[in-house]
């Protein structure tokens, strides 16, 4: 690649936290009007250096040169101002404000504020030009399908003028319908000349919309080159250092019920109907997956089974006894396990140490505690045989739970919850956020757990998840099962079409 032709150059970038060599002397070019992957297993060191970039954080070494430039970037005001805008995982959102109120922060342009409104309607008005849909200018934020949000993140980063935008795992929460939506902005963007740096672990995403792509392993970049020259197989022996292996599954061997969900119905806080009349069984020695479109109502389900709500109609029963007025802490010493779909709402707290994240819900087990008192030893002993076994990084149980990347995170909630070996297990989105290898491991203990006689209950919008682990899908729509599929019989296309009619009815 030209010097001419590179809108940003990152040269030689290293950045150390303590003991962990986060960037090891990286050095990436990105062409302008294109899409760059930047892909890696967690803890890679991908989002340190998009944070970098950003201003986020500040290298301890190297340079970043923007147009043949060198710049000064130690903040995100400095980024901005050198044209660079980033959209993060988690939005940077004012979500009781509107549309309109949160292009304008920052960009108020005035003690009157209408300057500030005329350039934002304007924003607005160009972006709706090159689109099927505007965005209300008044909506709040609050209201909008998670899509939606995530195109006003791209607006704002528009509308203080980016030239070059980084997006950080921008499909994690996206259905496959938002996420074509977004590949065809993010082509747009690049061929109206703006440059884009995705980073990402999805494979398939990075060949369906990038051009060229670079891999991260352990701080250091391990490959580069244009996407059309490489395959899927080959980005992901990269970025674990091996050819990616998929876990054997056994064929099922199904026992007695260990969850039964009798005509469940559950609603939200302003009384509407999200898990309407379900009703559905999970045996021992089996997986049963979900699958749907997000929004109907698999996220009520997850958390009524996990006793987190109440249910206005039904029953849940677990082994045979009926659980549906117990505590979560009383349906965990009946059995139930519980991943969440959200591992930093629900999960873990993430101003804790992962080793107080490891005791959550297990304060009261006797290898964590004896006579009223925490066996603070055991529970250090016991997490760091976890982070040997799943590959947390860094091994350090004293970290921060926030200072893990996503994908160390996920990890770190399995771990707790699968090593319990609950005779039932709740799961939404397991791998979510996670790169090949976690995702491989996180898979190969689910298996191992319904080996072990226990019954799985997985809730995930990948699909490909679903058809690799699952024995039995159930299709669900409107917050109720609208149709079931064997494994045999699975395929993407007719799930997908499964799920379309069962909206469409």
């Amino acid at each position: 690649m030209s010097e001419a032709a590179a809108a940003v150059e990152l040269r030689g970038i290293d950045k150390r936290f303590g003991s962990v060599h986060a960037n090891r002397a990286v050095s990436l070019s990105l062409a302008r009007g294109s899409i760059h992957g930047l892909i890696g297993e967690n803890g890679a060191g991908k989002s340190t250096l998009a944070h970098i970039l950003y201003g986020f954080l500040t290298a301890d070494a190297g340079e970043i040169r923007i147009d043949g430039r060198p710049v000064a970037i130690r903040s995100p005001r400095d980024a901005m101002a050198a044209g660079i805008g980033m959209v993060h995982q988690h939005f940077m959102l004012a979500e009781s404000m509107t549309v309109l109120e949160n292009l304008m922060l920052g960009q108020e342009r005035g003690l009157t504020l209408a300057r500030g409104e005329a350039a934002a309607r304007e924003t607005l008005a160009r972006f709706a030009r090159g689109h099927d849909s505007a965005l209300d200018p008044d909506a709040l934020v609050e209201t909008l399908p998670v899509g939606l949000k995530q195109r006003v993140e791209i607006l704002k980063a528009l509308h203080r003028g980016a030239e070059v935008l980084i997006l950080d795992e921008p499909t994690a929460v996206l259905t496959p319908i938002e996420v074509q939506a977004l590949f065809d902005e993010l082509r747009a963007l690049a061929r109206a000349g703006k440059t884009i740096l995705l980073v990402t672990h999805k494979l398939k995403e990075v060949m369906a919309v990038t051009d060229a792509v670079t891999v991260m392993r352990q701080g250091a970049v391990v490959a580069q080159s244009e996407t059309n020259s490489t395959t899927p197989a080959e980005l992901a022996a990269l970025m674990i250092g091996r050819p990616p292996q998929p876990p054997a599954k056994p064929p099922a061997a199904p026992g007695a019920p260990v969850l039964e969900v009798d005509a469940m119905t559950v609603v939200d806080a302003e009384g509407v109907t999200r898990v309407d009349g379900l009703s559905l069984c999970v045996r021992a020695g089996e997986i049963v997956g979900i699958a749907g479109v997000t929004g109907n109502g698999q996220s009520e389900l997850i958390e009524a089974l996990a006793g987190l709500r109440p249910l206005r109609a039904g029953a849940i029963r677990l082994g045979g006894a009926e659980v549906t007025g117990l505590s979560v802490a009383g349906r965990r010493r009946r059995g139930l396990g519980h991943i969440p779909e959200d591992r930093l709402r629900l999960g873990a707290v993430a101003a804790f140490s992962a080793a107080e994240n490891a005791l959550l819900g297990r304060q009261v087990d006797a290898d964590c505690a004896r006579w009223g008192l925490l066996r603070s030893a055991a529970i250090r002993q016991t997490l760091e045989a976890w982070m040997r076994a799943y590959d947390i990084r860094p091994a350090d149980p004293h970290q921060r739970f926030a200072r893990f990347s996503g994908g160390n995170q996920q990890k770190l909630v399995a771990a707790r919850e699968l090593e319990r070996r609950p005779g039932m297990l709740v799961v939404g989105q397991p791998t979510r956020g996670v790169d090949v290898g976690a995702a491989e491991l996180i898979h190969a203990r689910l298996l191992a757990l319904r080996a072990r006689g226990a019954g799985i209950l997985l809730i995930s919008a990948d699909l490909d998840e679903i058809r690799l682990l699952a024995d039995r899908i159930l299709v669900m729509s409107g917050g109720r099962i609208a149709g079931e599929v064997s494994a045999e019989a699975a395929d993407e296309r007719g799930l997908s079409l499964l799920m379309a009619g069962a909206e469409a009815a």
